[in-house]
């Protein structure tokens, strides 16, 4: 690898980038940091930081992605997967792709796979209704049921399940798996995963920061705003009363709120269709 064979970003315009990339991260990851101060939970923010376990100095960290080079002297010359020689650094590909080349060529398969099927509507959300469906034991956030524990059973047993996504297929309570229409698994994904289910969108945040490095600070940051995005729509529609951090749910329950949750996942699913192609673009440049 020739670092200098890249395009080579000066010191003035890859400095302006990161410190903008900083401040925006920042943005996102303020109201977390300051929970963590005071050692407060939120049911619907923290799940960006647990279930994608990255940090908020880790979100801000910023990468040019590969094929970029930085004039010296930048940090990066300290970090994994970088190499410099006299003049620039830059991501070794060949470095990055030897550690985790399977790992690329895996999420190049599955969103390649997902982009190449139409988003399907219809499941209003009811992945979250199945994780609580005749729970006995604490729910999996701190939160009342919305419609009490037999109006939520209720919701359940009068709609049709039909989950494609298997991270959350795999949180159903015992009596709901079988409700499920589909029965994905971990090795199902490349063929069930769609874009018009939220937690495929949100897991588009997830497939960026694999690819670490290679990465543009900007596109794992949008990536992060639709995962936010995503996650307070898939809370609102959920069984979970809501009202507490200030929002209005999705009442998925009636005509009015399945309107409502179909027109903001087709918004979503077109986003995540953005996103994916340009992670598909950074995976093709990563294999060569």
């Amino acid at each position: 690898m020739h670092v200098t064979a890249a395009p080579v970003l000066d010191a003035a315009t890859w400095q302006s980038l990161s410190a903008a990339h900083a401040e925006r991260a920042d943005a996102f990851t303020a109201g977390r940091r300051e929970r963590r101060s005071r050692q407060q939970k939120h049911a619907i923010e923290d799940f960006l930081f647990e279930y994608y376990p990255v940090t908020p100095a880790a979100l801000r960290r910023w990468h040019p992605g590969v094929g970029v080079a930085l004039e010296l002297p930048a940090p990066h010359t300290r970090w994994r997967w970088y190499r410099a020689d006299e003049d620039a650094v830059a991501l070794d590909a060949e470095a990055f792709l030897a550690d985790r080349g399977d790992a690329v060529r895996f999420i190049h398969g599955l969103l390649t796979a997902t982009l190449g099927r139409p988003a399907q509507t219809g499941c209003f959300g009811l992945h979250e209704w199945a994780m609580v469906y005749r729970e006995t034991d604490e729910h999996r956030h701190p939160l009342p049921l919305r419609l009490g524990p037999a109006g939520t059973d209720a919701v359940v047993e009068t709609h049709r399940i039909r989950c494609t996504h298997f991270d959350a297929y795999r949180f159903f309570t015992s009596d709901a798996v079988e409700l499920n229409t589909l029965r994905p698994t971990r090795g199902s994904m490349t063929t069930m995963e769609q874009p018009g289910c939220l937690h495929a969108g949100m897991d588009v945040y997830k497939w960026a920061t694999k690819l670490g490095p290679a990465v543009p600070g900007t596109l794992l940051l949008d990536c992060f705003e639709l995962a936010r995005d995503i996650r307070t729509l898939d809370m609102r529609a959920s069984p979970y009363d809501v009202t507490s951090y200030g929002l209005d749910p999705v009442a998925i329950e009636t005509s009015e709120g399945k309107a409502e949750y179909v027109a903001r996942q087709r918004v979503f699913a077109s986003r995540g269709n953005v996103l994916r192609e340009r992670l598909v673009v950074v995976c093709e440049a990563l294999l060569g």
